[in-house]
């Protein structure tokens, strides 16, 4: 089979507008068509991963689709490790927050810092070092529950300056 120009950019498009399992059965009906030296050809001449070309077949040669579970893969989160830490974070950083000064946002400012809230957390919760995360996700555990750690401040009137008059000196 020869492969045009337009026939390399029309197998190309298909493939990149098409996700998992069914773009693996386009890779493997493609690289059925093309026939011997398909699977180098299409990795030449169209960019495919021969691996992924060699599980197109093996999925199209038995019937039975691979499940890829890539939510599945990876670290999981905090709260899944321990369940009550949100909770926990909560209780400790509400009786030190206070809402923006000037009302222009819903944030939630508190006055204790990531490293801070670890430490509480280990001397009054009964959490150990080694099972708390690191002060880097506490942090973003913070700003997802919607607080900013920073120095509360009051709200202070601005000082009025005098207007410079025509008739002012200088």
């Amino acid at each position: 089979m020869e492969l045009t120009a337009s026939l390399k950019a029309l197998f190309i498009e298909t493939a990149q507008t098409l996700k998992g399992s069914a773009r693996r059965r386009f890779l493997a009906g493609t690289v059925k068509e093309l026939g011997r030296g398909g699977q180098r050809r299409a990795e030449r001449e169209l960019g495919w991963n021969r691996q992924t070309i060699r599980k197109a077949l093996r999925e199209l040669d038995t019937g039975l689709t691979c499940l890829d579970a890539v939510a599945l893969r990876g670290r999981k989160r905090a709260e899944e490790h321990l369940p009550t830490l949100l909770d926990d974070i909560k209780a400790l950083v509400d009786s030190q927050s206070q809402t923006d000064p000037q009302f222009r946002t819903n944030r939630l400012y508190t006055r204790l810092t990531a490293a801070e809230v670890r430490r509480q957390l280990i001397a009054q919760q009964g959490y150990t070092d080694a099972e708390l995360p690191t002060e880097r996700t506490i942090a973003t555990k913070l700003n997802a529950l919607g607080y900013y750690p920073t120095k509360v401040a009051k709200t202070h009137p601005q000082k009025r300056s005098p207007k410079p008059t025509l008739s002012s000196t200088k």
